[in-house]
């Protein structure tokens, strides 16, 4: 269970340049000129989305040339092997998040839509005077669906704050819960500062007052082993692209006691259990909450990811890019007038910085010059922007495909942003 990244000594080591390979983008160059040959690609944005290997390309082009058909309606065969495709990546992700039931996995669109199910249908039973706890870190998916059910039902959002290195305050948490609060809403790791919060005290802290409690791990899955039987989640949410895989699909497992509460978020479709003009009947979950086709091919591409990752190991995963963050934590450092922002122990493998006197967009734009593709903005975090008062930050963000000569060309070309501005 992640709730730090600490990574075994034993954890075996993997050749990063064989896995590389794997990953066909990585092989080209950037801004090539007639004359005059481009930058080899250095792609540090994988906390915003990740590269994709072969595997995962081929499992859904396969299955489109092979085996493609719509599922859960058809009799023939094609239907049938799409279907049963489909409900075998259910059993893996159930089996990724060591879920106790793959009946409280549900796909949707994105981590997004599943928090927005959450806040949309468990919402409703929440009114005047009931009050949800965030903390000042999450993205922006875990801010809005709960302002949405604010102005919709009048709930009250409780904001939990953090210290100066991005470190969630605790003691701040444990004092805003109380019988009002019918729900905790918490990232499980900062997309910004590489906080991995203690999300198995945080549940328990939560339990103890009868509060259940939703994770957001699209940043954590990545990174570590999740076990939600472990931390006792409620809900807990991840997207398939930060992990290797696909757009278009997102997880959200819910405790099958109290999906079974839930109302349908939204109508139509594979949901239905029968219809008619004097009223309709629904499934029970997961199904209640997939109406339409759902994303077939990109569930087939989640479950050759969860492969993928699986086959080369979490824990070996989590060492290379511990061993990433801390060199580039100390080659960025070094840099005179660099800030980094977030510098909880045992964060991942995300570095957030700004320069004295140098936008975040003119570092992201002469950097890309390099080849060096990071993220520059709010990061869908302006609350948190706010607290460590600053407009945006420029963003590393590190995969299991990245090396340490990456990291050498990241501060290279950092260095050459500071001449360029005559910082």
């Amino acid at each position: 269970m992640m709730d730090q990244i600490t990574p075994t000594l034993d954890a075996p080591a993997y050749d990063v340049e064989r896995v590389r390979a794997d990953f066909p983008i990585l092989s080209r160059t950037v801004h090539d000129r007639k004359g005059k040959p481009g930058k080899p690609l250095v792609y540090l944005d994988s906390g915003a989305s990740a590269q994709k290997p072969h595997a995962v390309i081929d499992a859904m082009t396969t299955f489109m040339e092979q085996d493609y058909a719509n599922i859960h309606r058809g009799v023939h065969l094609l239907s049938q092997r799409a279907t049963d495709a489909f409900e075998n990546v259910r059993t893996k992700v159930a089996r990724f998040l060591n879920a106790p039931s793959r009946d409280g996995i549900v796909f949707t669109r994105n981590a997004t839509e599943a928090i927005n199910l959450v806040a949309a249908s468990y919402g409703q039973r929440l009114g005047p005077g009931d009050a949800i706890v965030l903390s000042v870190m999450e993205h922006h998916a875990n801010i809005v669906p709960w302002q949405l059910l604010q102005m919709q039902r009048g709930v009250e959002i409780k904001v939990v704050p953090v210290d100066a290195d991005g470190v969630l305050d605790l003691d701040a948490y444990r004092r805003l819960l109380g019988p009002t609060v019918k729900l905790v809403a918490m990232t499980h790791c900062s997309n910004v500062l590489g906080t991995v919060n203690p999300v198995k005290e945080i549940a328990r802290l939560a339990h103890e007052h009868g509060i259940p409690v939703l994770f957001d791990g699209s940043q954590a899955v990545v990174h570590g082993p999740v076990d939600v039987a472990d931390i006792d989640a409620d809900f807990y949410v991840f997207t398939a692209h930060k992990l290797y895989g696909p757009t278009g699909l997102g997880v959200l497992w819910g405790k099958p006691e109290i999906l079974k509460t839930m109302p349908p978020y939204q109508g139509g479709g594979d949901m239905i259990q029968s219809v008619s003009f004097k009223g309709t009947t629904f499934k029970e979950a997961p199904a209640r909450f997939e109406p339409g086709t759902p994303p077939i091919v990109e569930a087939i591409g989640l479950g050759a990811a969860i492969d993928y990752v699986e086959k080369l190991g979490r824990a070996a995963i989590a060492a290379h890019e511990h061993d990433l963050l801390s060199y580039a934590t100390q080659k960025l450092a070094a840099i005179d007038g660099l800030r980094i922002i977030g510098t909880a122990p045992g964060k991942a493998g995300i570095i957030s910085f700004v320069i004295d006197g140098i936008h975040p967009h003119d570092i992201g734009t002469v950097v890309d010059q390099y080849g060096v593709a990071l993220r520059v903005g709010q990061h869908c975090a302006e609350p948190l922007m706010e607290h460590f008062g600053v407009g945006s930050t420029a963003r590393a963000s590190f995969g299991l495909y990245n090396t340490r000569a990456e990291v050498d060309v990241l501060a290279e070309s950092v260095l050459a942003v500071k001449e360029f501005f005559g910082s």
